[in-house]
Order: C-alpha cells, then structure tokens, then sequence
C-alpha cells in the first residue's frame, strides 16, 4: 500500500521567530473539530476484472448499496477508487468476502470492441485496525509519525473525498461542477474545482480547501466543436474547404473523444473516436455487405432519410469500417481536456483562475456549501466534524532590507516600499560596458519603420547610461530578418555585422519580436547560446512605438548582468550568515517533460553564488531520465561549481546552504538521502578532510495554501498579505522545522506563500535567521525591481532548465499541442545534441547571466573544457552544459 500523503521526521523546531510585527491572517485551512472516536478499519479491494478508478467506484457504490442492510451490517465503508476501503467498525462477513456486482447498462460505456464487462468480483480483506490515539500522540508531538499515522490521515484524506467522488468529476483531490462554466477557446470550457486534502498540524487535523479549475470539452454538437477549433464562425465557413492540415489538427485535438449519436428515434448509443476519414462524408464510400460500395452521405439520406447538411466535412471512426458523419454526433458532457493547452487557452486559463484574495475567500466558502460537510452522512458515521470557519492563524511580517546601488546614485540605499522600487535616481551597483553589438529586427519595414526602431534604441541607451552603465557605442548596426525564414544564419550575419562595425568581439545582439510566440524566442536563444557563443536580448515591437522609461529600465537590467555588471547589493548585516564567513548559497531544480511529450528526459540545474554578496551566480547542468527527481550526477555539479567558487573568491566555502525546488513530500527522505550523501561525496572529493556545515532546505510553491489579510494595515495595494508575511504555527508541521513565507507583493490575483521546509541542518539555523535570510535574498534577484516569490538560486535553476530545453529541437517544448512531431526521442540522441551545445552554452548563459568578471569567466570556460572531454571519454555521464 502506497500513502498518497508520507511525512518522515527531519529537523526538529528549535523555537518560534520574533523578528517583525505580529498580526494575524486567515488561511484556507479548516479545523478538524472531533476526529472519529473509534479505531479506523482498513480494508484492501480488489475488483475484477480491472477497469479504471472512475468504473471501480461505480462498482463499488452498487455493492455498497446492495448491501449495507446485509454484508455491511448497516455500515457506509468509504472507498479510494483502487484498493483501499475503510469503515467506521468490523463487518460482518469476518475478515474476508467475496461478492458479485452486476452493473446495470447505463449507456455510459462506448460501443466497441472492447466494452467493459458488466459483471464483476469484489473481494474484500481485512488488513488492520488505525488507531486514532496514535495520530493524535504525533499531532501534539509526543509521537513520531508511524506507519500508522501515514494511514490514519490517508483514511480521512479517503473520507472527505468520498462523497464528492460519487456526485462530481473528480480529479485527484479535486472535484469540479459544470456550475459557472466559462467558455474556452477551441471549443473547450473551464470549470470551476474545489481542492481538498487532510492535513497534520500544530495539536490538530486541519482540512486544506482551495479552488481550482480545469478544461473540459464542451458538451454537444460535434460540428460546432470543430467550428471553434479552427477558429470559423460558423459551420458554413467550412465550406470554403476542410484542408488536410485542418483535417490532422481537429483529429489531433478529438481523438479519443466520446460522443452520442443522435440519428436513431428512442435510443443513443456511444462512441468513442478513433481518427477522421481522409476524405469528406460524400465522398467517404464503404462496402454496403452485398459487394456494392456507398457513400456515408447517401446512405444517412436512404437508410435514415437524413439529408446531410456538411457533407463537406469528413466523418469520425469509430471502429472498423463504422463511420459516422460529424453533424450526428454529439460530445458527452464531463471529459476532461488533457493535452498541452496553446498560448490563447492559456492566457483565458489565466483570466479565469485570477481571483482577488477576498474573491477568492468568498468562493472557497460557497464550495464548503458545495461540499456540505455537516451533512456528510459518511463524517457523520465516522464521527468526525470539521469546522466551516476559515482558521486564523498568526503571523509576522518580517521588516525590510536595506538595499545598496552605486555610492554616485542620488539614492544610494533605500528600503523598498511594499517589495518593490524603481531605478530612478539609481546607478546599477557595477556598471558594464557595451561597446560591440547590433540589432536584428524580425519584423517587416512596412509595419516598423527604422526611425522607430532607433528612436527605441536612443531611449534604451540614455537609460542604460542614466542607470550607470557605460555604451560608447550609441549607433548599432540595424539588419531585418524574416521570423519564418533562416533565423540562424540571419543572427550570424548580424554578429559578424556588429563585429566589423565595432572591431571588437561582439557582446550582444537586441532581437526585436514581431509576437510573443515561444518558438522564435526559443530559436534565438539555442543560436545565441549555443551556435554563437553571444548574449541576446528580445524585445517586443509592441514597446516601440512610444518608449516608456520603465520598460527601458527593465531591459537595462536584464542586459547589464548579461554584459557582466551587477544591479543592486544588500547591506551586509541583512545577510550575516553569508557575509560572516565564506559561504555558498545553492538552489537546484529538476523540470520534467510536459505531459504527452514523446521525449523523455529531464533536465537537472544546480546555481549557485559566488561571493559574500550573494549577487553573482554560476549554474551547472545535466540531462538524465525522464521522471526521475533525484539529481542523479549531483555531486560532481555541486564539485563543479565548488570549483568556479573557490577560483572566483580564492577561498573554500565553509558553510553550504542548499535550497532544494521541486519536492514533493513522500519523496523527502528519498531526496534528502541521495542528495545529502552526493554534496558530502562531492567536497571529499575535492580535498578528503573538507566537510563544510551544510543546511539542507526544500523550497515548495505546489501547494495549495493561501493567506488573506485580516487588518488593513497589514494589506497590499491588490488586497494581499504584505511581502515579508511568514507562518511558522497553527498550520505547519506539528514539530518539524518548516514555514510559509510569502515574500513578494501581489501583482495580480491571490498571491501564493512559499512553503520552506528544514530537511537537515549543521549551521544551527533558528527559525529568525533562517527566515529573515531567505526573506532578505528575495530582494537580489537580477532581473527585476521587485522582491520575488523564492529565493534567487532556485528561481535562477529554473531559467537555466527552461532555457536548457530550446538548446536541442528534441527536448525543446516549443510546439503547442497542435504540432507535435510525432518522432519520440531517445536518450541517446538528446544526451549526444546536447554534448555539441555544453561548452558554448556553459560560456555564454554562464557568463552573460551572471558571471561579472572576465577571470571568473576563463575559469569557467576552462572547467567546462575539462569537463566536456570526461563526456567524451565516459559516455555513461549525464551530459554537463
């Protein structure tokens, strides 16, 4: 048995923070009033023969129907959809039974081949008795968390979700109600969801409620579907002709699709889709059974005296030789949408989860209505209550940094305002030069014109140059290139044009985007890093038409630290702990394929600082197995950058504070052994007698926990928690060292909290320190004017995963659901695509990101040489960039 949920004991809390004002919040957490009084039962189902968890359940609630007088002796036995049943006491059939279910025909099931049986076997054993008192010894910290407990908060996590289960779509631990459904583009909807989950805290069970939304298809006729997903008006726009390309993407986006015909007076079978004819419903012809052939469209017109309407368009197979026109087909209501959504879904997908905290609030308590767990005859049974309440916990919001730029700037030091401030009256801390580059516009003349381009140009340079940065070169060379041509020889020709124009290596090409679209940015980025060997930076043509100084400013930020500056620096007593002694921050990610994607590997990044100011950062990365969490060549990427370290400050860290993104918690103590023994291998490694303190630190945003603030004073512009807002109590772990800190200022919607959780610790960190620290770091992230949502490192780890997946067209994700390629990818050949980029990409991500010193650079480049030959020499290596 496998607990959805898994906790294991790590750092203990040494003690509560008292740094910043106390206030309190609310959180959409919801106190578990009474837990059962009695011992749990636990059961293990197998039901035969196998079907999905969605039929298993239906089974199960006819069983359990059919027998609650009887079998269960009155019981209402709760149920996980696979293998686990619980119920409030024994049953009466002992410790096993086996009974036969028969599942009426509810015309649920598709026609076909394989229909799913109707008659099935429930066999049902005993496997042991969750005793309560055990869960509660854990919840109040006079126990640790056993087996048992696991079980235990399994069974009410399998309690809560039980009823909703059989009255909704369910989705993991969230249901969803067609309610308030909001209209998709593609012929899709949102639906509004409710996210439930049992969660141990402080002395108490708390029920974690949130909303959430996913897409369905929208029910009903298939040709208005079709409609929508190419974008016509109406049917008869499709007139105008179903091309091959229209044919393959319609097929992509409803294959699998279960419909309903609709011809047949009295009675509506259904189908599942299996493709689109090739050819339209006229001129579709099968084999009538006496060796004559017919077309689909006279057939419906003699057989079901049914003229058809969109001849024109091709009919859906729904099994062999069994064709149906589009027209009689209607989409049954409820599927779920699976495949990647496009840049258009996504943004609606946006529009419609963007909820203003007290919004937000306000739906998360009409769900508990939805949810009616007072009326919950399965709680009721079991004897538990939960509270309809929103909990207020407390919280304090920790006081703000103190930040440096450059001593010449008027404002030299400031404390942002609401984790955000602007560079007026500000010089970047290092200010870098920018003598040889060139501009490459990817937009038509007609549309742009070269005046507007270089009255954009003259803006970014006075910005840059009133911002500290130093570009004697104002006039750079303006090429144009077609975005669906040749992008690589285009961005060639333009280095080499800014090379002569200068007489000097070019540092970095402004591309100008005629959209917003990935692929063209990708395709930049992969020549750029990897072909190159220049920094580039892309801009919209949306922003040049009217300069806005804000938007410049931006730009100069991103394009400093790529050139080699550094923007801003904070006051060494707000981070003593990496100011004191010679200390390296680290933040590592791990990025997974997308769902659907036919290759399969992941990409792991490890960044990491490389001064006392914690603003400079070099990364390293490799490629390995799709799916798999632990970074599998961890040691020899935290020995790589122990390296650049250690010949960037020419001294050896002696502490190592390691923030660790991407873990779940039943993978915790999987991790935190893998990982910890890897960063201690890699020191040996380096000298046998190095063992620096390490302090090892999950960094969480999966989560579901939100705050909204409860005294104005303690509120935002957008209604959110001020930046700085951290939660250690009421809502964490019941002794373990972890809590919420939500650093940044709302921009929009319901700001999330990062979760930190403590996994192993030799620095003697408290809570004050720890979070004050990781509060503080927040405020140096490069790239913006803004404190961000989790600590540098691990947002830089991030960018370098997603930029590693444009650097080989295998791995990149660029293609929206409607262009796959079809070919899958091995490993192999993404392993050997990516050795060619390592080196270049090393140099020129490295170096124009965050590097800022040309010495520190040819150290980089010579570890990446010498890295790059071990490759050649051990291909079983993961492949280090």
């Amino acid at each position: 048995m496998e607990a959805p949920f898994a906790i294991t004991e790590f750092v203990k809390r040494h003690g509560l923070g008292h740094e910043g004002s106390r206030t309190r919040v609310r959180a959409n957490f919801f106190e578990v009033i009474t837990l059962p009084v009695n011992d749990i039962i636990q059961y293990d189902v197998i039901i035969t023969p196998d079907v999905p968890p969605r039929l298993n359940r239906k089974v199960f609630n006819k069983f359990s129907e059919s027998n609650r007088g009887g079998a269960l002796g009155g019981a209402r036995p709760v149920y996980d959809g696979r293998k686990n049943m619980f119920a409030h006491k024994d049953m009466p059939f002992g410790n096993a039974g086996t009974f036969d279910v028969n599942l009426e025909e509810d015309g649920a099931a598709p026609v076909g081949s394989k229909r799913p049986p109707r008659l099935f076997t429930v066999k049902i054993k005993k496997v042991g008795v969750i005793r309560i008192e055990e869960l509660l010894r854990f919840l109040n910290a006079r126990g640790s968390c056993t087996a048992n407990c696991l079980t235990a908060i399994m069974a009410l996590d399998i309690l809560i979700h039980h009823e909703p289960s059989i009255l909704y779509n369910t989705v993991r631990k969230s249901f969803f109600t067609p309610q308030g459904a909001r209209p998709f583009s593609g012929g899709m909807e949102v639906w509004q969801g409710y996210y439930q989950s049992a969660r141990p805290t402080t002395g108490r069970m708390m029920i974690n409620v949130d909303l959430s939304a996913t897409v369905f298809y929208e029910a009903g006729p298939l040709v208005q579907m079709v409609t929508k997903i190419l974008g016509r008006r109406s049917p008869d726009d499709l007139r105008r002709g179903f091309l091959d390309k229209d044919r393959q993407k319609v097929e992509r986006t409803i294959k699998g699709l279960r419909i309903r015909d609709n011809h047949l007076s009295g009675r509506k079978r259904r189908f599942k889709i299996e493709r689109l004819t090739p050819t339209s419903a006229s001129n579709t012809q099968f084999d009538r059974g006496d060796g004559s052939n017919i077309d689909v469209a006279t057939y419906f017109y003699q057989q079901h005296n049914r003229r058809l309407n969109h001849a024109y368009l091709p009919c859906v197979v729904v099994r062999k030789n069994v064709y149906l026109p589009m027209e009689v087909c209607d989409v049954i209501e409820g599927q779920r949408y699976m495949r990647k959504l496009n840049g258009k879904q996504t943004d609606n997908m946006i529009k419609f989860t963007c909820q203003q905290p007290q919004q937000r609030a306000n739906k998360i308590r009409q769900g508990l209505d939805i949810l009616n767990y007072r009326n919950n005859e399965y709680l009721r049974q079991f004897g538990m209550q939960i509270s309809t309440e929103m909990a207020m916990v407390n919280a304090r919001v920790l006081p703000t940094p103190l930040l440096h730029y450059h001593p010449s700037s008027t404002e030299a030091s400031l404390r942002p305002k609401l984790g955000q401030w602007n560079l007026r009256d500000k010089k970047v801390a290092t200010g870098a030069t920018l003598g040889s580059w060139s501009i490459l516009a990817f937009v038509d003349e007609e549309k742009l014109r070269d005046q507007i381009i270089l009255g954009f140009v003259r803006e970014l340079v006075n910005t840059c140059q009133e911002t500290g940065m130093n570009i004697p070169n104002k006039n750079p060379p303006l090429m144009r290139a077609n975005h669906q041509g040749t992008i690589e020889e285009s961005l060639k020709k333009v280095w080499i044009k800014a090379g002569n124009a200068a007489k000097a290596q070019p540092q970095i090409i402004l591309c100008i985007l005629p959209n917003k679209g990935v692929p063209l940015y990708a395709e930049i980025k992969r020549v750029c890093d990897t072909v190159i060997g220049v920094a580039s930076q892309c801009v919209q043509c949306d922003h040049m038409e009217k300069p806005k100084k804000q938007y410049c400013a931006n730009v100069c930020l991103k394009m400093n630290v790529k050139l080699g500056g550094m923007n801003s620096f904070l006051n060494p007593t707000h981070i003593p702990f990496i100011a004191d002694k010679p200390t390296i921050v680290m933040g590592a990610d791990v990025t997974h394929p997308a769902p659907g994607k036919s290759e399969r590997t992941s990409v792991a990044a490890l960044c990491a600082s490389l001064d006392a100011k914690a603003s400079r950062y070099a990364a390293s990365i490799r490629i390995q197995s799709g799916g798999t969490e632990i970074i599998v060549d961890l040691a020899n990427m935290v020995k790589e950058l122990l390296k650049t370290f250690y010949q960037t400050c020419g001294r050896k860290p002696e502490r190592i504070l390691f923030y660790r993104d991407g873990v779940s918690e039943g993978q915790f103590k999987q991790v935190l052994e893998k990982e910890i023994y890897a960063i201690r291998a890699a020191c040996q490694a380096l000298e046998e007698t190095y063992k620096p303190n390490i302090t090892f630190v999950v960094v969480q945003k999966r989560h579901h926990t939100r705050f909204f603030p409860i005294e104005k004073r303690y509120t935002d512009r957008t209604g959110n928690c001020l930046p700085g807002t951290v939660v250690e109590t009421d809502i964490t772990h019941p002794f373990e060292f972890d809590f919420y800190l939500q650093s940044h200022a709302g921009l929009q919607g319901t700001s999330r909290p990062t979760h930190y959780h403590v996994l192993f610790d030799e620095n003697d960190f408290d809570a004050d320190k720890l979070q004050t620290l990781s509060y503080n770091l927040c405020y140096l992230y490069a790239r913006c004017t803004r404190a961000v949502s989790l600590v540098p490192p691990v947002y830089y780890a991030d960018l370098v995963c997603t930029r590693a997946r444009f650097h080989s067209p295998l791995m990149s994700d660029t293609e929206s659901s409607e262009e796959g390629t079809g070919a899958a990818a091995t490993f192999g050949v993404v392993k050997q695509e990516l050795q060619r980029n390592s080196l270049l990409f090393l140099k020129s991500l490295i170096k124009h990101i965050y590097y800022r010193n040309e010495d520190a650079i040819q150290s980089a480049s010579v570890l990446a040489n010498s890295n790059l030959n071990e490759i050649d020499q051990d291909d079983e290596n993961d492949i280090n960039e």
